[in-house]
């Protein structure tokens, strides 16, 4: 199968630069597929699993939060907030951060941006368990 060149970025660093026959990742509109030879495409990243087929057929999967998605000219680059590799998630303080972002939806005092913040919490905890667990 034909490949693509695909980089990987997040303020940390470089997550992955080489070859890939697919990427699957979120993105504000909807879930995406960059296979090689797609359009020139540019978009805002939402939160979500990503998938990076790797030349030899491997599939990593990924926690993908928030960034940018370019496509131009053959190669792909993905600008991460947050990218994980599903093997680096502590799948138990995911599990953690989980609980206690409910907890804290629970409390009746939050205001509108408290609220707002406790959700986006939970839903990158469920996000980075997901991942972890292989679900």
């Amino acid at each position: 199968m034909s490949t693509f060149q695909l980089q990987i970025v997040t303020p940390d660093g470089s997550a992955f630069d080489g070859q890939a026959q697919k990427l699957f990742c979120r993105t504000i509109a909807g879930d995406v597929c960059i296979l090689p030879r797609h359009c020139d495409y540019l978009t805002a990243l939402g939160m979500g699993e990503a998938r990076v087929t790797l030349e030899d057929g491997t599939v990593r999967r990924a926690a993908c939060i928030g960034g940018m998605l370019a496509v131009a000219k053959g190669r792909a680059r993905l600008v991460a907030t947050t990218f994980e590799w599903a093997e680096n998630i502590d799948a138990q303080r995911a599990r953690a951060a989980q609980e206690k972002a409910k907890a804290r939806l629970a409390e009746k005092d939050l205001d509108a941006r408290e609220m707002e913040l406790a959700q986006a919490k939970l839903k990158r905890a469920l996000v980075r368990t997901h991942v972890a667990e292989g679900g």
